[in-house]
Order: C-alpha cells, then sequence, then structure tokens
C-alpha cells in the first residue's frame, strides 16, 4: 500500500524538482518530547518533501510565470502549496494532511519539526551537537541536516499525512552518515552556527548538484525583494509585505 502511494509521489514530485520519502509517525514522536509530538496513531504513514536544487527552473519559474498575478505572499511557499494541493487530489478517496514547515500552532511552536523527520525518514542526516564527541562549545549549538547527494543544498517543504493508512511493517531506513568524522562534524557545525551565511556548511560534503548562481541570489535577498528578481510587480510587493 505505501509503496503504491510512495510511487505516486515520486511520479508527481519528482519533475518538480521534489521528493517524498516515507516515515512512520512513531518513529518521529519516539525522538521527541510529548509537546512536539504528531496528534496520529503511532502507525500512520507520513512522508517529509524537501525541495532539491532543480525545483527553482522546474516548479518555482514556471509556477511564477504562469500564477504572476495570483502570487501574493512568499512565493516559494505558494509554489509549494500550489503543488501539494495537486497531489492531495490524486488520492481523492484518502485524507491527506498537509503541514508546511513556515505554520505555526497556537503555542508559537512549529506545527513539525523539519530536521527529525527528515532524518527519521531517512532522507536527510541531522547532525548535532550529540554527535560529536568531544564537545568545543560552551554555548547553544544547533544542528543541521546534510543530503547524501546535495549536502546543504535542499530545503525542507512539508509533511504529507494519511490518517487512515496504518503501516505497521514499514521498516525504518537508516539516514546515509555522510559526515563521519569528528573533525568534519564539528566543522560542519561551527560553519552553520557561525558562518551560515556564506553558506559553506552546504558544500561540507562533495555534492551531486547545488543550487544555481541564479537561485543564490535569489534565497541571499532579503524577502521583501526577492519578488523583484522573479519579475513581479510592486503592487505585489505591497500586497505581501504591508
Amino acid at each position: 500500500m505505501e509503496r503504491r502511494v510512495a510511487e505516486q509521489l515520486r511520479s508527481a514530485l519528482g519533475p518538480l524538482g521534489l521528493e517524498a520519502h516515507a516515515f512512520k509517525v512513531g518513529w518521529y514522536n519516539a525522538v521527541l518530547q510529548p509537546a512536539f509530538h504528531l496528534p496520529y496513531p503511532d502507525d500512520t504513514l507520513a512522508f517529509v518533501v524537501l525541495s532539491t536544487p532543480s525545483m527553482f527552473d522546474k516548479a518555482l519559474k514556471p509556477f511564477v510565470n504562469k500564477e504572476r498575478l495570483k502570487i501574493i505572499r512568499d512565493p516559494v511557499d505558494q509554489c509549494v502549496s500550489h503543488h501539494l494541493s495537486r497531489v492531495k487530489e490524486k488520492f481523492p478517496d484518502q485524507r491527506v494532511d498537509i503541514m508546511f514547515d513556515y505554520e505555526m500552532l497556537p503555542s508559537r511552536k512549529p506545527k513539525f519539526l523539519a530536521q527529525t523527520a527528515a532524518h527519521v525518514a531517512g532522507a536527510a542526516y541531522y547532525y548535532q551537537r550529540k554527535d560529536v564527541k568531544l564537545d568545543p562549545w560552551g554555548k547553544k549549538i544547533f544542528g543541521v541536516c546534510i543530503h547524501p547527494k546535495y549536502g546543504g543544498w535542499f530545503a525542507i517543504r512539508a509533511l504529507l499525512l494519511f490518517p487512515a493508512m496504518q503501516v505497521p511493517f514499514l521498516e525504518q531506513p537508516l539516514p546515509v552518515d555522510c559526515v563521519s568524522t569528528e573533525e568534519k562534524r564539528i566543522e560542519l557545525l561551527e560553519q552553520f552556527n557561525f558562518h551560515w551565511q556564506d553558506g559553506r556548511y552546504r558544500d561540507i560534503i562533495e555534492v551531486k548538484e547545488r543550487y544555481s548562481e541564479e537561485q543564490k541570489t535569489y534565497f541571499a535577498t532579503p524577502p521583501a525583494e526577492r519578488f523583484r528578481l522573479l519579475g513581479l510587480s510592486q503592487e505585489a510587493q505591497r500586497i505581501t509585505f504591508h
């Protein structure tokens, strides 16, 4: 059952530069405090959706060209929402719940912890300070996911949950530990925490694909100015940011 769903998602999302990786809600809830649990039974089928470097050209730019008059908030968020809503329509007999990475609960906690979801689904390894034996830091250190193919050149965008699909026998894949030495892990966490703006942490491994120069410029630009880079009108900017 889950294989059929996974194949449908792969065929729908792959051409858009998006990936979907399956997991059970129980795997996610098992590694988090109750306050962050997803409110579904442990065997519920879920997928974490990633955007790869090719999403910019395959999905975002065509979406902007077609929907430019309807874009009134973050173009990437609106693009992903549009395409996942269309994917949801491919399962008319199933309830499909979608959670986006930018959504918050009334408590101001995120609806889901994106990097944890990517790790338990085997999509990307979530490196944290606990992965370093000799901790050299005396301050708070944030963790970061590294994809075995894209390094840090990807983003976690959403969860798709299928509440009616219970998959007790789904086997959990381990994420690829592609930053395997102590030295490299320290370098990764220091680059991400103290020099994240230069993006060097993204290339901590040899990657097969990274963001284009155009895409790097887009994401390095303050959000209010990104509309101009996509050729969107000043009116759209006023609607979105004022």
